[in-house]
């Protein structure tokens, strides 16, 4: 089971006049309501712990939520904010100071980082009132309800969405939510969990996701693929038109989760995502998994699901069910440790505890959910694959993600150089977080290089390539350019090891290539 977050409480906030009077109280000596800890993607890049080892505030309105967070010494001192009552516009306007930037009529985790919001005793509420976290990192959101948010009638919140993440977004985890509209678009709804602009290591678990005409994205445009590295597990889909959830380039993970009545489609995988879909349950819905609604392909890895009355359209250029006999495009590795429930109990474990104000109940992997125990270790990193009428799964090793490695991106903030570059691209497209852009030689082959201006430790370098140019790459070197010596060869782009090295220059040079070589990241670690 998961260890709870550890948690400090100190005496007293900063600005005590201003925060008691917007409502927010200082919590007593008392272990939070704040439990368990990340799993999935959000462990990786560092982790996703929130506002442990910081001060803990009870807030009862949005307005003291934002006073707690302007209430901190800096932007990133860690926090948790216990939430109790509805929040609702009546009660949520803008608070400023230096550790905050906030806004009336929505709830504002911007240009802040290391901050938990959690309900706690009868319960927190955001009616119409949408969560916006934007240019933010390590964040926390757990057992709270958001619900009928909109983007057009009267009143509108965070343009539609329950919650949204964008603009350069690390490490957010959000657990037991309820998430909830009551109509579509021509209601004025819009997404229940939506993620673009530069999106990443997200994890949402033991969630409940209902009544909308759509779930959720990863990325707002064919274009915009610099989102990804998503978990989704142990969380109910039910009655969602669309969008559960649609993905734009990036890699997702969804596991053990139950989808019932996706009314017109389901995960949509799409312009070179690719979706690792593992031992969920798809009941009574349409066109489950696949790429629709544009040309662009996206990719899937399937393994242990359970299609229960689920109907299946006929392809067309622009529709692409993988249905109905669901096979595999792709493989896709994580870096993370996890253990799967059997699909055939599904139904059962995630409709019991997924959702907030259900006790913060998770699964133990043998399809008994329990409550996170400060004295029980953590599950061991297993990932088995069962059949789905299996009812206790037996436990496999889980390989290594060759892709998403975790720990520091040493190329953001490096230099870069290379020996040609067709028209239209840039050296710096391979260093700049963004799988848009990209950098490609002026013919078929040609090399690009990270430096930096002093030595520098690497072991490990990712190669991504652009949307639509997956498998272009052919051979390749790499060298350590301040020796010429030749560190490694292959073919492909992906995660790539290297003899640990110091060096203030390292090049990947393109021997061979099927098409021409686009190369959105060359991503350089330490270990």
């Amino acid at each position: 089971m998961r260890r709870p977050v550890a948690l400090r409480l100190c005496a007293a906030l900063a600005t005590t006049a201003t925060a008691a009077a917007a409502g927010v109280v200082l919590s007593m000596p008392e272990a939070s309501a704040a439990t368990g800890r990340a799993t999935g993607y959000a462990t990786q890049n560092g982790g996703t712990t929130g506002g442990a080892g910081g001060q803990t505030v009870r807030a009862t309105t949005g307005t003291a939520i934002h006073a707690a967070l302007c209430g901190r010494a800096s932007s990133s001192t860690p926090i948790t904010i216990e939430v109790e009552g509805t929040i609702n516009h009546g009660n949520t306007s803008k608070v400023s100071g230096t550790s905050c930037n906030t806004a009336d009529g929505v709830i504002e985790l911007k240009q802040v980082s290391n901050v938990t919001l959690v309900g706690v005793g009868s319960g927190a509420v955001f009616d119409q009132l949408g969560i916006h976290i934007r240019e933010a990192g390590n964040i926390i959101i757990q057992n709270v309800t958001v619900k009928n948010v909109k983007k057009s009638g009267s009143p509108t919140s965070n343009g539609g969405d329950a919650i949204g993440m964008e603009s350069n977004v690390r490490n957010v985890w959000v657990d037991h939510v309820s998430l909830e509209a009551s109509g579509g678009e021509s209601e004025g709804f819009d997404g229940l969990f939506d993620m673009k602009d530069n999106t990443q290591y997200v994890t949402l678990s033991y969630s409940t996701l209902r009544n909308s005409g759509r779930g959720g994205l990863v990325g707002s445009s064919e274009t915009e693929l610099s989102n990804g590295f998503i978990t989704y597990h142990h969380n109910l889909y039910e009655n969602i038109d669309s969008r559960a959830p649609l993905l734009r380039g990036g890699i997702a993970h969804m596991y053990n989760n139950y989808y019932v009545k996706l009314n017109e489609s389901g995960i949509n995988s799409r312009a070179g995502a690719r979706a690792k879909v593992d031992n969920n349950y798809f009941k009574d819905s349409k066109d489950v998994l696949g790429t629709f609604y544009t040309t662009a392909a996206g990719y899937w890895q399937v393994s242990g699901n359970t299609f229960d009355n689920v109907t299946w359209s006929s392809p067309a250029a622009d529709y692409k069910p993988a249905g109905p006999d669901p096979r595999s495009t792709t493989t896709v590795a994580v870096p993370y440790p996890y253990t799967l429930d059997a699909a055939a109990c599904v139904p059962d474990v995630v409709t019991r505890i997924a959702g907030a104000n259900k006790g913060m109940q998770e699964s133990n992997g043998s399809c008994s959910p329990q409550t996170p125990s400060p004295t029980t270790p953590a599950p061991s990193p297993t990932s088995p694959t069962p059949t789905p009428t299996t009812p206790t799964p037996s436990p496999t090793t889980a390989t290594p993600s060759p892709t998403q490695p975790g720990g520091t991106n040493l190329s953001i903030g490096a230099g870069s150089d290379g020996s040609s570059k067709a028209d239209g691209t840039s050296y710096g497209n391979v260093r700049d977080g963004n799988l848009s852009t990209y950098w490609s030689p002026a013919g078929s082959t040609g090399s690009i290089s990270i430096k930096w201006g002093s030595a520098t430790t690497v072991s490990r370098i990712t190669i991504r390539e652009a949307a639509g140019s997956a498998g272009s790459i052919g051979s390749w070197r790499v060298l350590n350019a301040d020796t010429g010596a030749v560190l490694t060869t292959g073919s492909g782009a992906g995660a790539i090891t290297v003899p640990r090295t110091s060096l203030s220059k390292i090049t990947f040079e393109i021997t061979g290539s099927t098409g021409t070589p686009k190369v959105a990241e060359f991503e350089t670690y330490a270990s």
